[in-house]
């Protein structure tokens, strides 16, 4: 069964320009590859996380990915540099104190221009269904309606995922979270299309996305769209190998 939600975003594409790349994290599942490499740059199907992602927003057509940095920072920074044209890259720096999402994504807002942009986790890998997921979110886009639009996958479907589910999803797209102690229908996929008032009155310092999420929930302004290709939470060593015997890669 295919899930999407019946409303709103049935018009034009919005143009989405720029992406918030969160690259910043410790990697502390994934040891001990990332004893020496920080996550983005662990290899998996043949390239880095990273430049999974990187490939995705060309294909989407992005013009600029702001990349947050923490753990092994020069690391990321001279990989960042050898990328190819097509992409401008900025990074923000979290050197001195690692931000978690919702924070790293608030000290990068002077860096984006737009009012409207994507984010996405760099740990995880997605390969897209019969359309590209980045600009069918920008497709279901609701500005009037939404001031976050996540793209979700089923349970069922969430491949080297160990969790119980992130999300419920009503008729309309709007989504709750799970009750405690029950499954949800839904995980998150680290992808993302949020407005930027959804940091307005942001808190200082290290906060997670979790909580500007919750306040937006509370007011019916989250919404998702379910990933039609496939998707893998590569978190740890052993979800390597499975997903790429998932692809048929072994």
């Amino acid at each position: 069964m295919t899930y999407r939600p019946l409303r709103p975003g049935a018009g034009p594409a919005t143009p989405i320009r720029t992406a918030m790349v969160l690259a910043a994290g410790l990697g502390t599942r994934m040891r001990p590859l990332t004893a020496m490499r920080p996550k983005p740059l662990v290899s998996v199907a043949g390239k880095p996380l990273l430049d999974h992602v990187l490939d995705r927003l060309r294909t989407a057509g992005i013009q600029r990915a702001v990349v947050n940095v923490h753990y092994l920072p020069d690391s990321v920074e001279a990989h960042l540099l050898d990328q190819p044209a097509g992409l401008d890259i900025l990074i923000s720096d979290e050197r001195g104190l690692l931000l978690e999402t919702g924070g790293g994504v608030t000290k990068a807002l002077p860096l984006i221009e737009d009012d409207t942009f994507l984010v996405v986790n760099s740990d995880n890998l997605w390969v897209d269904g019969p359309i590209d997921a980045i600009r069918l979110l920008a497709h279901r886009w609701d500005d009037a309606a939404m001031d976050a639009l996540l793209l979700v996958v089923p349970l069922a479907n969430a491949h080297c995922h160990g969790g119980t589910g992130d999300f419920r999803m009503d008729p309309m797209g709007r989504l709750t979270r799970r009750a405690p102690g029950k499954p949800a229908p839904f995980v998150y996929t680290g992808v993302q299309i949020v407005s930027r008032r959804l940091f307005d009155n942001a808190p200082d310092g290290a906060f997670s996305m979790n909580l500007l999420w919750n306040r937006a929930i509370a007011e019916q302004r989250v919404y998702g769209l379910v990933h039609e290709g496939l998707w893998f939470d590569v978190g740890t060593p052993p979800a390597i190998a499975k997903t790429e015997a998932i692809l048929g890669l072994t």
